[in-house]
């Protein structure tokens, strides 16, 4: 017999005979408790929900905590719950099997095996673990990894190991759940099913606690005949997934399209129809990279990305005390980026802060984040991709984080003192003298501080333990930091993250291109964490300059970037657009006139400006960027058709529209002149010859009278600009 054929006869017959032992008494943890998570009865929808469960009778969620489960159903509810004596007349089962009424449904069928395995364990006296009994210890997925064509299937096999070496198939009580829904359905017993959309998606396989993936490659199969040239490692590790896949990318953008894309990518902004001009005329074979590094070194990368970052950090506006530290706050983050700050000093100056705000901008951040469980959440999932909320009370239940994890997290923020200044709201932030230690909400164990995976740290009492997480955090070889903004930036960028959420970075929920993702952290880590260099090695690849638009295979594509995905331009950057073509100006309060949306320091703007509510500028309540809204709503195009803010602009005093209607040029230069302003690009003829004849048709008055030539030119240009405005070409970066 063959060695690996022999290696999988013994695997089988071993969960055979654990399967098989049927004078073996049962245990709630080994066998009750998966079948109560199969069925869906410590979920967080039914017996798992916070606080009160469901009617007084509450689990753990997921089953991570089987001791307080088995004390539920056992002892509490005045031990009716369970009842030897008739164990098919116990509200467990009779509930379940919706025999009586119950709210959650039917979850188990009379006469099934699961059935059986209650009443069964009931009868035996319902043990919760037998002396000496074996702990589960992994979960195995077969097949680990797959390539499956579209629309077709694939079963899956889970195997549970246990510490005295037996293993069981739990494939009819495992879960499963794909991190793509639009690419693959997984079925209640494991039946993968792929659809129309190739790439790679993962699914997740979870049991007794342990977790595993199962990784599904769908190849396109469409011949990849060409590949445009490689200008550094993105383009080798993404043509090299767009051909094993068999997808054939697009190819290259335009030089109109390429500079309105970076100009608002980086700069928040459309380019000036004078740059467009001067670019489209350029002969240098390396005017793309010119132009990134001057939008780079331009103050329009730092008032983007600071809008960005504030946003983020929470740089909120309740009371107008707050005016200081927010201005103060902004400026500091657009300074720093302006100088090019390497990412860890920033987060370095913000997480270790002391001091006040007027000598210490950074610190206006534990003015909004004053709690460390909160600091600890927004530290996690803003900078670490980590999602730690679920563990403050439990077992995360997609990874492996511990309630212990979250409160050794905590403790890194244990120590922050607070003096009340002499400016009303303002705090001083210094470092209490102390041993740096957070109570366990459960156990009430003091827990000192520890890094995600990391051993408990010895932090002397005179040392700040926030200095101890920054070192941590900005190590080379820490498996969260470099990745999260690697990721959180390769989305602003590609509309889609190399991880979706960009903040949910955890071993279930995998890179859809695994060695991208490494090389793209590698380089960022080796560059200091410059993230100038970061966002330069991203705009120079031709896998970021590729054409929008699709060509007869890769319309399908999601994510494996086989062409740019167009995105609509954020709310600021849309009102500095707008204002830009139409040649008008937003004022905002307490600003210098020509302060442009994407320098606005913090959230209380969105009140006063109609737009950038409408438009979905972020209140700052949240770290994750899902707080932006990027979905189109019947809202926003009516406001666009018809709102009085944005006829303002078109008819402004001085405006595009009055200007070209009196500029002493030709009819289809002055339409020229529009076009490079909304489009960054020329007309061509037949937009040409629309525009001039519209334009230049008679009008008349409200009254039915005849205008003069020059009010019916300007009213004109002012319909053919509103237009424009209305035109998906304008409204989407592409």
């Amino acid at each position: 017999m063959k060695a690996p054929l022999k290696a999988w006869m013994i695997v089988m017959l071993a969960g055979t005979s654990f399967a098989a032992e049927s004078s073996r008494p049962l245990s709630f943890v080994n066998d009750i408790q998966p079948i109560l998570t199969k069925a869906g009865c410590n979920a967080g929808v039914c017996h798992a929900k916070a606080i009160t469960g469901q009617r007084g009778f509450r689990l753990s969620v997921l089953g991570f905590e089987p001791e307080e489960d088995y004390e539920a159903i056992v002892k509490q509810g005045k031990g009716r719950r369970v009842f030897p004596p008739a164990p098919e007349e116990s509200l467990l089962i009779t509930k379940g099997a919706a025999i009586v009424p119950h709210t959650g449904g039917k979850k188990l069928e009379p006469g099934s095996e699961d059935y059986k395995m209650l009443v069964r364990w009931i009868a035996e006296g319902m043990n919760y673990a037998q002396k000496d009994e074996a702990k589960l210890s992994s979960i195995l997925v077969e097949p680990a990894r797959v390539t499956m064509k579209v629309k077709t299937t694939q079963q899956l096999k889970v195997t549970a190991r246990y510490s005295d070496g037996r293993s069981r198939d739990v494939t009819k009580l495992a879960l499963f759940e794909a991190n793509d829904r639009a690419m693959a359905e997984a079925g209640e017993q494991g039946l993968v099913k792929t659809l129309d959309i190739p790439g790679n998606v993962a699914v997740m396989v979870r049991f007794g606690g342990r977790v595993s993936v199962c990784s599904v490659s769908i190849p396109l199969g469409a011949p990849v005949d060409s590949l445009p040239p490689v200008k550094n490692f993105i383009d080798q590790h993404v043509f090299a997934n767009l051909k094993q896949i068999g997808v054939p990318p697009s190819p290259i953008c335009d030089d109109s399209t390429f500079l309105r894309r970076i100009s608002l990518d980086i700069g928040g902004r459309l380019p000036t129809a004078e740059e467009t001009k001067a670019f489209l005329e350029s002969q240098a074979p390396d005017k793309r990279d010119r132009a990134i590094e001057t939008l780079l070194n331009s103050p329009d990368y730092a008032d983007y990305f600071a809008n960005k970052w504030t946003s983020l950090l929470k740089n909120t506006r309740s009371e107008a005390a707050d005016i200081t530290s927010n201005f103060a706050f902004h400026a500091w983050m657009r300074d720093s980026l302006l100088a090019n700050t390497k990412y860890d000093q920033i987060v370095r100056q913000i997480l270790a802060s002391t001091g006040t705000i007027v000598s210490n901008p950074p610190v206006a951040w534990y003015k909004r984040v004053k709690e460390p469980t909160t600091q600890l959440e927004d530290v996690a999932q803003l900078f670490l991709g980590v999602r730690m909320q679920c563990a403050q009370c439990h077992h995360h239940p997609f990874e492996r984080w511990t309630q212990a994890e979250y409160y050794h997290l905590a403790a890194f923020f244990s120590q922050i003192g607070r003096k009340p200044t002499a400016i009303a709201g303002e705090d001083l932030i210094f470092h209490k003298r102390g041993t740096a230690q957070t109570e366990h909400r459960k156990t009430r164990v003091m827990l000192k501080p520890a890094g995600l995976g990391e051993p408990e740290l010895d932090i002397a009492p005179d040392d700040d333990p926030r200095l101890a997480l920054v070192d941590w955090m900005s190590k080379k070889d820490n498996p969260f930091f470099a990745k999260s903004l690697v990721n959180r930036y390769w989305k602003h960028f590609f509309k889609r993250g190399l991880v979706e959420p960009e903040d949910d970075l955890r071993d279930t929920n995998p890179p859809t291109n695994p060695d991208l993702f490494e090389a793209l952290a590698k380089s960022f880590t080796d560059s200091g964490y410059d993230l100038k260099a970061l966002v330069r090695t991203i705009t120079q690849s031709h896998a970021y300059q590729l054409s929008s638009t699709p060509n007869q295979y890769n319309a399908v594509d999601r994510q494996a970037y086989s062409h740019y995905y167009p995105r609509r331009m954020t709310a600021e950057v849309m009102l500095d657009s707008i204002d830009m073509v139409t040649g008008s100006k937003t004022d905002f309060a307490d600003l210098p006139a020509g302060t442009r949306a994407i320098s606005l320091p913090d959230n209380s703007y969105n009140r006063a400006a109609p737009f950038l509510k409408v438009f979905g500028r972020p209140e700052g309540a949240s770290v994750c960027e899902c707080e932006r809204v990027s979905s189109a709503s019947l809202a926003q195009s009516l406001h666009l058709m018809n709102a009085a803010d944005v006829k303002a602009k078109l008819t402004a005093s001085g405006g595009r529209a009055e200007s070209l209607s009196k500029a002493e040029m030709p009819e289809p230069k002055r339409i020229r002149e529009l076009y490079l302003a909304a489009f960054s690009r020329e007309p061509t003829a037949d937009e040409v010859r629309i525009s001039e004849n519209y334009v230049v048709k008679p009008r008349t008055d409200a009254a039915g009278k005849p205008l003069d030539s020059q009010r019916a030119k300007r009213n004109g240009y002012e319909d053919l600009l509103w237009a424009l405005l209305n035109t998906k070409e304008f409204l989407y970066n592409h």
